[in-house]
């Protein structure tokens, strides 16, 4: 069996869940740093585009970096958030919000926000079974939360716009991990803010470990053949400053990619299988993921973890907020370019290539050494995920996205648009009403794909989700099942995760229930007043 990175046991003590104010892990073999590259890529990318009369339209520019990527760089591997266990079993985290500077590039140095450093922040890791709480404190001058994207917790604890963490402050979420082992992360989500806040670097990963996982013949060693790369566009100013003004509809797009915080990165591979782990941490960028010589990869698991069967692949799209675990074979000596290809964005004419469809990156070059470690072939099986029928649905919502609204409506804080009944399977049945790219993110649950357009859905869509692409017109019908929580007064959020979308209003709250529990907010329109 592999190697494996590992947090200690949990105990077998679960105390109730509450807040508070205010890890022993084992290290990879090797960590580089972030290093700086050859040279700054500047200019301004974008015109104005006729084609709507939404705000904000504008040409996002066409880049294509393929080929001129030097790939100077050793791949920053984040560090491992260290942790402690207390005395009633409680593994404790801490983090904290705070500025500084970063030079991605030789000589200029960038202004930066970051979770316990510069830029970006530690990988947590913990086991189902965990009791955890994170102290988490806010050195910004401005306010911020921390989202828990992906996982399933109380809406007390999910750090959506209700949970402020005010300049100064400190909050303690604490809460039981319950779910199949899977690649999360976090980020601010702060009303109407959080583009600017993920942005500037405030993101990092949550890896949740099982023990169907850990018994499986995968790449298990972190930082080594089991890497995280967190994708990111950028766009620097003559006096690197990162920008996020040359806007198509679906927000700011970058001219240069940065993965973990590193331009023009390479990894060194010492093992024949390698687990890359990727997060698309960009605000609006969609991207295709494949190679550079087309070779085929493994995708074994998405937002909410294993797939049953590893799926071959030779690219995967990728919209942001969503995951991906592929594992690709490598042999000594050779060398395999990352690569994003133009994403098919499902938009016809110039609203595709104005929103980052005609754009291609080169992102991480992979160097395989000339004696590699060796590995077993991906294991036919991979786990067993029982299918959510719709048939079961006690409620099936229709949620339509149109210019920055759903349904109709822009995001009220102090609306509640859908009421769900605890331990209830609905089917929410989800459509982009638009001729421009958007995507869903639903807070608390992951879904299963239960159709796109009345047919099965492609076997990449085949696992847990938490965010989907929505390319314009087409029906996704979702199922889910709201197990565990339920809380009258604090609401979950469901939003498209273009972040400008999010923060300009696209974005609704919804509250799970105990039937016949009074909603202690005022529902709108759209909620089921039977509750």
């Amino acid at each position: 069996m592999p190697e494996r990175t590992t947090p200690n046991s949990p105990s077998a003590s679960i105390p109730p869940t509450t807040p508070r104010r205010r890890s022993r892990l084992r290290r990879p073999r090797a960590v580089a740093g972030v290093a700086a590259s050859a040279a700054v890529l500047l200019g301004t990318v974008g015109v104005l585009g006729g084609c709507s009369m939404i705000p904000g339209l504008l040409d996002g520019g066409r880049v294509n970096t393929v080929g001129t990527v030097d790939f100077t760089n050793p791949l920053a591997i984040p560090p491992l958030a260290e942790s402690t266990v207390d005395a009633d079993g409680t593994r404790i985290f801490e983090l904290t919000a705070q500025t500084g500077s970063t030079e991605f590039h030789p000589g200029v140095t960038t202004e930066t926000w970051g979770f316990n450093g510069s830029y970006l922040g530690p990988t947590l890791v913990a086991h189902r079974g965990e009791r955890v709480r994170v102290d988490i404190r806010n050195e910004l001058a401005v306010p911020t939360t921390v989202h828990w994207h992906g996982m399933h917790l109380p809406a007390e604890m999910d750090g959506g716009p209700h949970q402020v963490i005010e300049p100064g402050d400190e909050w303690s979420p604490t809460w039981t991990i319950d779910q199949p082992a899977a690649t999360l992360w976090y980020h601010p989500h702060p009303h109407g803010e959080t583009e600017e806040h993920v942005r500037h670097g405030l993101a990092g990963l949550f890896y949740v470990q099982d023990d169907v996982e850990d018994a499986l013949p995968l790449p298990q060693e972190y930082g080594v053949d089991d890497v995280p790369l967190i994708v990111q566009d950028a766009q620097f100013n003559s006096t690197g400053e990162l920008k996020g003004t040359n806007k198509g509809f679906v927000g700011a797009l970058g001219n240069e990619m940065l993965v973990n915080g590193t331009a023009d990165p390479y990894l060194d591979v010492s093992t024949e299988l390698v687990r890359l782990r990727l997060l698309n941490a960009s605000t609006a960028r969609t991207y295709s993921f494949g190679f550079d010589d087309d070779r085929s990869y493994d995708l074994v698991a998405t937002d909410g973890g294993l797939l049953e069967r590893p799926v071959p692949l030779e690219h995967l799209r990728l919209s942001p907020g969503e995951r991906a675990e592929i594992v690709v074979r490598m042999l000594p000596g050779e060398t395999t370019v990352l690569r994003s290809a133009t994403p098919d964005l499902g938009v016809e004419g110039d609203g595709g290539a104005q929103n980052g469809g005609a754009d291609s990156f080169d992102v991480l070059e992979l160097r395989a050494g000339a004696v590699l470690g060796s590995a077993a072939s991906v294991t036919p099986r991979l786990t067993t995920i029982d299918s959510l029928d719709p048939t079961d649905a006690a409620t099936t919502r229709e949620l339509h996205l149109d210019g920055y609204e759903i349904n109709g409506q822009p995001m009220d804080m102090g609306r509640i648009d859908q009421v769900v009944n605890v331990g209830d399977t609905e089917v929410w049945n989800v459509v982009n009403d638009m001729d421009r790219p958007h995507n869903f993110h639903i807070h608390d649950v992951q879904f299963q794909v239960a159709a796109i357009d009345g047919s099965p859905p492609p076997p990449e869509l085949g696992g847990w989700k938490d965010t989907i692409y929505l390319p314009p017109h087409r029906h996704f019908h979702l199922v889910m099942r709201f197990d565990d929580y339920s809380d009258a007064k604090h609401p979950y959020m469901y939003h498209c995760h273009l972040l400008w979308h999010e923060d300009r209003g696209m974005m609704g709250q919804f509250v799970v229930v105990k039937p016949g529990q009074h909603v202690t907010m005022t529902p709108g329109e759209n909620a089921h007043h039977e509750h």
